[in-house]
Order: structure tokens, then C-alpha cells, then sequence
């Protein structure tokens, strides 16, 4: 219904800020007719949420479900060990079977998990939106497409061995391929959830996806570190390459088809897209994990933002030259690197090491820009808690130790043993500025990320009428929940914004339907309309430029890494100064964190160009 011809103090109001907050919907005394939906409608304020989890049970399932995660993974880690270092009592099939049983109940899962929520209307009252953003999805999705044809060819493979080797591995991609395809359509539709029913079922569920995800990320990496190490010989250049964990390193089991060699390189090159979508959706899981029983703390959704490559044009230009030369330079990196010549494999060292190194004094250009940038800036600082803006600090900080150990590593031992040759200076000078660039990317980011997002100029923005959908059916819990299904908060023209009067919320019938079947309370913020595409202030487009070269770049320093460029097993001071299997223990574990870093940077700097 709609109240009208009431006093003022009567009514409820919607109160503005001047520095273009959302509408604050106040309730007074004509709203307490609403009985249990004005705890509902009155979250929707400026005052601090509730926190999601405030009882001991919420708390107690919280720790339970990490728990369990732990074991599951410590349990992993110690097969994953097992069937490297003793291939006799635990081996590769057992490993496999056991990823097997995990991928298996955390597909009956999450498909219980979505036949619950589309049945129940309750189960999800609130969405996310600053959770699981496009462009994240959408590198799900094409990690995922990867994955499972990794999964088609390792089946090939796998056939061929059939006779003289365990079923299990002709299983095992078939069920990974089958959890990958469940586990992409679960996180495209629920990636945003805030679930309110089954919260410890649901946490625990949340907790065997994100640690089945990490076995399977660990596995990968382990197997691929193993593919790529060498280990240089005592009386020459060549080298051996550890194939421990391959099927074909068994003599007594020989393929029955000749494809096996193009079945196994092809799965090779598709080994970083599976080990990346691991990542990806161990993230967005633990998201989910975090708003499990979470009260919507964001006073409204995330601006809807447009990708427009006409905003941007030196970013992208300069950052395809460098993308392209670092392909050019890698490819024959990995074709030099293999002769048995000396001075070739130094040539393709060296060039290897410029190629870095103009990379990394590029983007450190380019970032030190930015933060004159955010120097001159005026934009506030977000405050509230985000779960998805703190993992992916956390993740940001935390996949940069890789590289900070590798680089520290190097310098060292380049120091220690003297920088003798123009090589030796290339590789110090190459470390020094991966440094310099590591900390000044990870404070660009870090920074963006707290800034408040652009907003449009005042002058062409025009204010229209917000409608708070209130799932009724839902949370009806007394027979007058029909006496409101919609609320329309009317917000006032840029004029009004003045005035003494504050304006008048009205209450509407529902126009259809479909509105009491709703099952997302969805509150909607203030609408800006632009009348006409106004070209972007110099300080955002240059933000903008900014942040796609980075992206190029850091997409570059991604694929050498992640297909097959190892330097530092090519170049002698490394394991002449640390021995051969502490340097391979660094290297091997600090590198797979290099390669995320560089993925989960381009991630941020997507956001930083959307909101810019």
C-alpha cells in the first residue's frame, strides 16, 4: 500500500549523506506494524553490521570445518611425499585413489548442495557482490575448459599403459574431468552466496571442496616440479630430468600405441591452466567459506562496470610489444637452452636475463606513475570488512614470498661466490629488480584496492527510484508478512538533495508474482544513469594504461615460468653455492608461488582498471 497524507515524524525517511552514500532507510513508529521484518529492513543503515558469527555454535562449526581441511590436506601432503621419495609401498595409484575418494564426495555435494538451495527460498538471503567478479569466473572457466582436455589426453595416455599398469589411473582423469565440470558450474551459479540454513553442513562442505582443490594443486605442482627439474651431472653440462612421478617411468611397462609421446607433451603444456584453476577455485571457496551465515555488511552492491577498450590505448600497445617480444625470447631460450654447447646456452641465458630486466624496469616505471597518480588523487579509503578484498591481499602478500626467497636466494650466492662474468651481473641486477618491482606492484595494488571506485560526475548523473525487494516468502514467519512485499524508496532530484524536507518512503503492492518467490533480499543503491558517454578524466585514464600494460607484463612473466623456464637450474651458482637438493628444494617450492603471484596479480589489476 502507499502511505500518504501522514505526518512526517509519522513515516519512515530516507535519510542522505553528502558524499553520495546510499539511501539510509530509518524506521520510526509506523513501521512497527512490520513485527519480525524491521530487524530485516533496519540492516540496511550506515551502523556497523553484525558480525555473521556471533554464537559459540557458529564459532565451534567454524573450527570444526577448518579441521577437518587441515587433516584432509596433511594427509595429502604425507602421500604426495610418499609416493615421491618411496615408490615401492606408496606409489602414484595409491595417491590418485585417495584424490579420487575426495573429488567424489565433494561432487555429491556441491550437487546436494544446489539441489537444496533452488528448492529451499530461505537458504540464501543475500548475495555477495563484491564475490566473484566476471573476470574471475571467467578465468575459472577457460582454466577449466584446459583442464579437462589435459584430463582427455592424460586418459590417452593412460590407455596406452592399461595393460601393464593400475586402473586407477584411467579413472582418475575421468572423475577429475567430471569434478571439474561440477565444481565450474557450482561456482558460476553460487559464488556469491551467503547461505543462512545448514551452516555447519555447509561449512564442512565448503572446507572438503577447498581442501580437495589444494590436493589437487600440490599434486599438480609436484608432478610438474619433478618434470622440470634438472640436475646438472658432476662431469659435464648435461643434465638428468627427475621423471619420478611419470607413468613411462617404469621399464617393464611399454605403451601399446604410438601416440603415447604426443599424448603425454601435449598434457604437459596444459599442466599450469589445471594447477591455475585449482587456485582460483580454492579461492572463491573459501569465500563462500566466509559468508556462510553472513548478514549483508555492504551498504550496496559493487557499480555495475563496462569494459571499454576505447579508454585505453598506450597500455595495451606497448604492453603487446612486450608480450610478444618475451614470447619471441622465450621460445628461443628453450630452444638453445637444450644444446649441449656452452656458449650457446649462455647466449640464451643472457638474453633471458636482459628480457627480464627490461620487463621489470618497464613495469616499475609504469607503477612509480601510478602512485604519483594516487598521490594526486582525492579518493577516499573503503572502510568495512570484505572478505574478498582480504584474500586477495592476503593471497597477494603471500604468493609474493616465492619469488622474494628466489631472488634473495640468488643474490646471495651470486655475492658470496663474486660476479666474475657479464652473466654473474645480469642474474644480481636481474634479482635486484625483481625486488624493486615486487614492492612497488604490491603496494600499487594493495592501495587501489582500498580506494573508494570512481563515481560519475554530479552534472550527468540523474537519480532515479530504488526498490528494495523483500523476499516475503522467505522470512514470513506471521500471517501479515502479505501486507508488504516491495518497498520503493523514492530518492529525490540532485536539487532536493538541499532541501530541509527529507523525502517520503512509499510502500507499493507487488506488481507480479514472481516477487514473492524471490528467494535474494537484494538491496539496491542509488542508480546512475549516464545521458551521454563523457570522455574519462586524464588522472582514470591514465590509471587505466597503467593497469593493462601491467597485466600484459605480468601475464608475460607468467608463461615463461609456467612453461617450462627454469634459469636457475641452468645457471651453476646456484647449487655450486647451496648444494644440489637445497637449491632444488627452493626453487621448486618457491617457484609454483612465483607463478601464482603473477596469475593473482593480473586478477588485481583487472579490478584496478574496472574500478579506476
Amino acid at each position: 500500500m502507499t502511505t500518504t497524507g501522514q505526518d512526517d515524524k509519522e513515516e519512515p525517511r530516507v535519510v542522505f549523506s553528502c558524499a553520495s552514500s546510499p539511501p539510509i532507510f530509518t524506521p520510526s513508529h509506523s513501521t512497527r506494524w512490520l513485527g519480525p521484518y524491521t530487524r530485516r529492513l533496519s540492516s540496511w543503515t550506515s551502523s556497523p553490521p553484525a558480525p555473521a558469527c556471533q554464537d559459540p555454535a557458529c564459532t565451534w562449526s567454524s573450527l570444526l570445518s577448518g579441521l577437518l581441511a587441515l587433516n584432509i590436506f596433511l594427509l595429502g601432503c604425507a602421500l604426495v611425499c610418499g609416493s615421491v621419495f618411496n615408490k615401492v609401498n606408496i606409489t602414484s595409484a595409491h595417491l590418485q585413489l585417495y584424490l579420487i575418494t575426495l573429488m567424489l564426495l565433494s561432487t555429491c555435494w556441491m550437487l546436494y548442495y544446489t539441489a537444496y538451495t533452488s528448492r529451499e527460498d530461505h537458504a540464501v538471503l543475500y548475495k555477495d557482490g563484491h564475490a566473484g567478479p566476471i573476470w574471475l569466473r571467467g578465468g575459472l572457466i577457460l582454466f577449466g575448459l584446459c583442464s579437462m582436455i589435459m584430463d582427455i589426453f592424460k586418459l590417452a595416455y593412460f590407455v596406452g599403459y592399461m595393460h601393464c599398469d593400475s586402473a586407477i589411473k584411467i579413472v582418475f582423469p575421468i572423475v577429475q574431468a567430471v569434478f571439474i565440470l561440477v565444481q565450474t558450474y557450482f561456482l558460476w551459479l553460487h559464488a556469491k552466496d551467503c547461505v543462512q540454513l545448514q551452516r555447519n553442513f555447509t561449512r564442512c562442505g565448503l572446507m572438503l571442496t577447498l581442501s580437495t582443490n589444494l590436493m589437487l594443486w600440490m599434486t599438480a605442482v609436484t608432478e610438474e616440479s619433478l618434470h622440470q627439474t634438472v640436475i646438472p651431472s658432476s662431469n659435464s653440462s648435461k643434465a638428468v630430468r627427475g621423471m619420478a612421478m611419470r607413468v613411462g617411468a617404469n621399464e617393464n611397462c611399454v605403451c601399446s600405441h604410438s601416440a603415447c609421446s604426443i599424448f603425454e607433451m601435449a598434457s604437459n603444456y596444459l599442466y599450469p591452466f589445471n594447477i591455475e584453476y585449482s587456485l582460483f577455485a580454492s579461492a572463491m571457496t573459501y569465500v563462500m567459506w566466509k559468508n556462510v551465515g553472513r548478514l549483508l555488511d555492504e551498504h550496496h552492491h559493487p557499480p555495475h562496470q563496462n569494459f571499454h577498450p576505447r579508454d585505453v590505448l598506450l597500455g595495451p600497445v606497448n604492453g603487446f610489444l612486450v608480450l610478444l617480444a618475451g614470447l619471441v625470447t622465450f621460445i628461443m631460450y628453450k630452444v638453445e637452452v637444450q644444446e649441449q654447447d656452452v656458449k650457446k646456452r649462455e647466449a640464451a641465458l643472457q638474453m633471458h636475463y636482459i628480457m627480464d630486466l627490461v620487463t621489470y624496469i618497464l613495469m616499475s616505471g609504469y607503477t612509480l606513475a601510478g602512485w604519483v597518480l594516487y598521490g594526486l588523487d582525492q579518493r577516499e579509503h573503503v572502510s568495512g570488512k570484505n572478505p574478498t578484498r582480504s584474500l586477495d591481499v592476503g593471497l597477494l602478500l603471500g604468493a609474493s614470498m616465492g619469488p622474494f626467497s628466489i631472488c634473495y636466494f640468488t643474490m646471495v650466492a651470486v655475492v658470496a661466490t663474486g660476479a666474475q662474468s657479464h652473466l654473474d651481473g645480469l642474474n644480481l641486477s636481474n634479482a635486484l629488480m625483481a625486488v624493486v618491482q615486487l614492492l612497488l606492484q604490491n603496494g600499487f595494488i594493495i592501495e587501489g584496492l582500498h580506494r573508494q571506485p570512481y563515481s560519475a560526475p554530479q552534472s550527468n548523473v540523474s537519480l532515479h527510484s530504488t526498490q528494495v525487494l523483500t523476499n516475503m516468502h522467505a522470512m514470513r514467519s506471521h500471517s501479515d508478512s502479505e501486507l508488504m512485499e516491495t518497498m520503493t524508496v523514492v530518492t529525490p532530484t540532485p536539487s532536493a538533495i538541499h532541501s530541509t524536507h527529507p523525502p517520503r518512503a512509499q510502500y507499493a503492492p507487488p506488481t507480479s508474482p514472481s516477487t514473492m518467490s524471490a528467494p535474494v533480499q537484494t538491496y539496491t543503491s542509488v542508480h546512475h544513469h549516464h545521458h551521454s558517454a563523457q570522455p574519462l578524466s586524464w588522472k582514470r585514464r591514465a590509471l587505466k594504461e597503467i593497469c593493462a600494460f601491467l597485466i600484459l607484463c605480468n601475464i608475460t612473466l607468467w608463461i615463461k615460468p609456467a612453461f617450462g623456464a627454469r634459469p636457475q637450474f641452468e645457471n651453476p651458482h646456484g647449487h655450486e653455492f647451496y648444494q644440489v637438493y637445497l637449491w632444488v628444494a627452493v626453487v621448486n617450492i618457491g617457484l609454483p608461488f612465483s607463478i601464482f603471484y603473477r596469475m593473482h596479480s593480473v586478477a588485481g589489476l583487472f579490478e584496478l582498471y574496472f574500478i579506476s
